[in-house]
């Protein structure tokens, strides 16, 4: 029977991971469902200290991360960051950063497999936190996606190392449109390892609770027990690969809009219409940036891709380039009018220097995100 640790007996703060053990394994449960179990800092650092412990105890083979209510992570939690912005409190923003940031590196190179059990909403942070670990379970009700750019800002948390990995240029597609991807389509991707119907996720629970194992294959067994299946439905985007990447493999932003055009006039294709309308609502600067981002992460390890981000995070959110990110958290999430007044206002406003900055130190004295790579061997 799981031990799970008494909420009534934890400070407030550490209510929002709970943790059931098991024989030879532990179960951290993301536990803020009001809010789809999005990631603050206080979330963040509760996760890094559970993780650390449970590295360094040699009676524990593996970690099962999982979410409460109908979400895994809807990913950062961009409204305590935008409230944070307008109370003045920058400092509380940078410190937000650097202590996900670093949890998703501990993910990334942790030295015992984790188990994601992806069922409900997995997006932008709770992607950055279960993608670079051992095993991702998705099922039918699995929800990705990485929808930064509809809020003007980037993919971080280490996207731009997963999604530059992806077949062909469906990274890019994803990263500059946000759009949604079922769990078939994560596993048909790679996003996922495992499929299961979110009904046997309890019998997965169970069976692994009952292992004494940090062998990798012996859990993906007791996975494969209860995997199935399963093919992306007709209207996928996968199925789509071809135009995705003849559209999505140029250089420019510019250039994908044009193809998009180009592809829908010539085949009368809904898609790239549709597709094509959508980044031109969306925030161009996050667009500019958002594709750069992505093309460097082709080359980069996952320590290079956060060290990058961090540095694009913080120029989102200190305004000085653009006050996109504030706009576009009050649009979408604050007073929801979904009436963004995006500035620039158009790709062709948005100048190389800009795009420059965003990938440029705050300032001069402006430290660096730290991870523990000298520790920790690089995740390429």
């Amino acid at each position: 029977m799981p031990l799970l640790m008494n909420p009534k007996a934890l400070p407030l703060q550490k209510c929002e991971v709970l943790v059931e053990g098991n024989a030879s394994s532990r179960t951290a449960i993301l536990n803020r469902p009001h809010v789809l179990n999005a990631i603050n800092c206080s979330t963040a650092a509760r996760m890094m200290k559970l993780y650390k412990n449970w590295e360094d105890d040699p009676d524990i083979g593996f970690v099962v991360l999982k979410g409460s209510g109908k979400a895994f992570s809807a990913g950062g939690d961009v409204v305590a960051l935008y409230n944070l912005l307008k109370q003045g409190n920058f400092q509380g923003c940078k410190e937000t950063f650097w202590t996900a940031y670093n949890f998703v590196y501990v993910v990334g190179t942790y030295l015992k497999p984790q188990v994601a059990l992806l069922n409900g909403v997995t997006m932008g942070g709770g992607a950055g936190i279960s993608i670079p670990g051992t095993f991702r379970v998705a099922t039918e009700k699995t929800v990705f996606a990485t929808p930064e750019t509809l809020i003007g800002y980037h993919p971080d948390a280490g996207a731009s190392f997963y999604l530059s990995r992806l077949p062909g240029y469906l990274g890019e597609y994803l990263a500059l449109t946000g759009d949604k991807m079922s769990g078939a389509e994560m596993i048909s991707c790679g996003l996922a390892t495992h499929y299961s119907h979110s009904a046997k996720l309890p019998l997965i629970e169970e069976q692994l609770g009952t292992l004494i194992t940090d062998d990798p294959s012996v859990i993906e067994r007791s996975l494969e027990n209860y995997g199935e299946i399963v093919h992306p439905d007709p209207a996928s985007v996968l199925y789509r690969i071809e135009t995705l990447d003849k559209c999505f493999s140029h250089d420019t932003v510019e250039e994908i809009v044009d193809a998009l055009e180009t592809e829908a006039a010539k085949k009368q294709d809904a898609w790239c219409v549709a597709t094509s309308r959508k980044l031109q609502q969306t925030s161009s600067l996050s667009l500019k940036v958002s594709l750069r981002s992505i093309r460097e992460g082709r080359h980069q390890t996952l320590d290079q891709c956060l060290r990058r981000e961090y540095r694009m995070s913080l120029q989102a959110l200190y305004g000085q380039i653009s006050s996109d990110f504030c706009e576009g958290v009050r649009s979408r999430l604050v007073d929801r009018d979904l009436a963004p007044k995006w500035d620039p206002p158009s790709l062709e406003k948005v100048t190389d220097d800009m795009v420059d900055q965003y990938f440029s130190r705050l300032t001069a004295s402006e430290p660096e995100l730290e991870l523990p790579t000298q520790q920790r061997e690089a995740f390429t």
